[in-house]
């Protein structure tokens, strides 16, 4: 329950409790960290009547809180059949020529270059064919053979006319033509990739051409999402809703993106609104490299969050000027990013990817940003001047639609869009028939 003073500052009470009933909240093990009035202990006791302590910049939030973090400095062997993505912990040389040998590069014949000298269509040189090359013999190759001894060429099938045992040559080929050298693909010992390098198909087909099983990498962050809410139903079970009662997805979300983003996500069951199980899974969380909590971060009766960070380390930011977002609180637990996230789903997804996104990136070694489309839109998007807006909008033929900038419980909304378009503070909306960027929704 909220309460005022008269003096425009609003005081958080829980279960209808305030100062004029008293009540010894000290048996009660919920009420760890609040005063025995009710209040919340730990700096935020009273809230301005806006109901945050004061509302900060998204962008200056994220700074501050990536310059309290580092990538991940752990590495660790993955099979290259498995590393698709994954980004390299130090610099690869490789441990063999590619080719390992002179390689034809074209069908024909192995030839000596100089035995060619001089052929043309009209005064063609006549070769011998036989199991070496030189001193007018030629040997027949198909692209990817070894080039026999004595052979530093390959003259084109095309420019070949076989005539019994003898091959009529039509051009004259100069030393290494239609030849790979030894080493020419990738030289012994050189370097083939950098550290940092994210590995893509192409790259892993090379490393497996050069022998290579494993690879060395560096370990996805470990992210650790701590769903709470005594409303919550566990997901793909069969246990009906009762009467307010919610499917917990929030969870699943968060995990899909970390995966999605370079991390490991590593989900605890649904923890009750309860002080001391927050407290308890926050602490059994602390070998994660970043941790999420959904729901309990607003300043209702049941939202422990944000206090419990600021008890246990330091409360960055509780309320950001985002639209829809704006109950976002962020921490540092024992050197630990956490990131609050609002119960509400659209909401919980917008400071997904505002804040959780780059974080999770930039711990991952990784510096993909989400992509974009530019577009037109098909109607105004209307904002809340001061406020990052996340505007869902669909997306066809270069033209984006809105279909909406609230309703942070509406996760359709989201299913139907392709993309989301960010209004900055500074402006108050986007005008019909504006170009702007869309950042496409992974």
């Amino acid at each position: 329950m909220l309460r005022g003073d008269g003096g425009g500052t609003v005081y958080i009470c829980f279960h209808g409790e305030g100062r004029k009933k008293k009540k010894d909240r000290t048996a009660d093990p919920r009420m760890e960290g609040l005063h025995p009035d009710g209040r919340l202990k730990m700096g935020w006791t009273e809230i301005a009547g806006n109901m945050f302590k004061e509302l900060a910049s998204a962008s200056e939030s994220l700074k501050d809180l990536l310059e309290r973090c580092r990538p991940v400095t752990r590495s660790e062997p993955v099979h290259l059949a498995s590393a698709r993505g994954r980004v390299l912990s130090g610099d690869l040389a490789s441990p063999v020529n590619l080719p390992a040998f002179n390689r034809a590069a074209m069908d024909g014949y192995a030839v000596r270059a100089a035995d060619t000298r001089g052929a043309t269509p009209l005064a063609p040189v006549y070769l011998e064919v036989g199991d070496e090359a030189g001193e007018g013999r030629c040997v027949p190759v198909r692209t990817g053979m070894a080039a026999p001894p004595g052979a530093d060429a390959v003259l084109m099938i095309e420019d070949a006319l076989l005539r019994g045992r003898e091959v009529e040559a039509t051009a004259e080929v100069h030393p290494y033509r239609n030849l790979a050298r030894v080493g020419e693909d990738v030289a012994l010992w050189e370097t083939v990739l950098k550290e940092g390098h994210r590995l893509r198909p192409p790259d892993i087909a090379l490393l497996a051409s050069l022998g290579l099983s494993t690879v060395q990498v560096f370990a996805r962050p470990k992210v650790a999402i701590i769903p709470t809410g005594g409303e919550l139903v566990p997901l793909f079970s069969d246990q009906k809703l009762l009467p307010g009662q919610a499917r917990e997805a929030n969870g699943l979300i968060c995990e899909m993106y970390a995966e999605i983003w370079g991390g490991s996500p590593q989900k605890t069951s649904i923890v009750e609104d309860d002080p001391r199980l927050i407290r308890e899974a926050i602490a059994r969380s602390l070998d994660a490299d970043l941790i999420l909590i959904s729901g309990g971060t607003s300043i209702g009766e049941e939202d422990y969050a944000p206090p419990i960070i600021e008890e246990m380390g330091e409360l960055l930011v509780h309320g950001v000027r985002i639209t829809p977002a704006k109950p976002t609180a962020l921490g540092v637990i024992d050197g630990k990013p956490v990131i609050c996230l609002p119960g509400y789903p659209v909401a919980a997804l917008a400071a997904l990817y505002i804040f959780a996104r780059p974080l999770i990136t930039m711990m991952a070694h990784r510096t993909d940003l989400p992509r974009t489309f530019p577009a037109k839109l098909a109607g105004k998007i209307v904002s809340r001047p001061g406020y990052l807006t996340f505007a869902r909008v669909s997306l066809k033929e270069g033209v984006a639609t809105p279909i909406m900038t609230t309703g942070a419980g509406i996760l359709s909304s989201v299913a139907r869009a392709e993309g989301y378009v960010l209004v900055p503070e500074e402006l108050e909306g986007r005008e019909k028939g504006e170009m702007v960027e869309v950042n496409l929704i992974e």
